[in-house]
């Protein structure tokens, strides 16, 4: 991911790493269900989509200007946000990701989520069908600037 030009674009990269994750279902398999791991579990990914941003609390539209860059990438965040944490409400936060991926409102969810991702990375001039980056590239990253 490139630098972005919004003023809390370290905000942006964890928000779009998570949508990312979220977003494809063959990473899912190999790294919540089959894989070493390294990315952290499905609870993770969640706290990295609203740890800073708050998004479980309030509408990502708040952020507009900051972290998105107008009202449609706002609302395909708030979609993708509101489903992956009704799952988490409904499954419980600490259940095993088999649980949260058997949901049958996962797909939405995963729909919903690769939306907002696509928006944010083709904004962003990325290609948003890359794989997702592990936390060491995030951390990178996020360390510059």
């Amino acid at each position: 991911m490139p630098l972005s030009d919004l003023p809390w674009w370290r905000w942006r990269a964890r928000i779009r790493s998570a949508l990312h994750m979220f977003s494809d279902p063959g990473f899912q398999r190999a790294a919540w269900l089959d894989g070493p791991g390294g990315y952290g579990d499905l609870t993770d990914a969640v706290y990295r989509l609203v740890e800073d941003s708050w998004l479980d609390r309030w509408s990502a539209e708040k952020y507009v200007g900051s972290v998105f860059r107008d009202s449609g990438e706002a609302v395909a965040v708030d979609g993708a946000v509101l489903r992956v944490l009704r799952i988490v409400h409904q499954v419980g936060a600490d259940a095993p990701a088999a649980a949260y991926l058997g949901h049958p409102d996962w797909p939405e969810a995963v729909r919903a989520a690769r939306e907002a991702h696509y928006r944010l990375a083709v904004a962003d001039g990325d290609d948003p069908d890359l794989p997702p980056c592990s936390p060491a590239e995030l951390a990178r990253l996020t360390a510059r600037g």
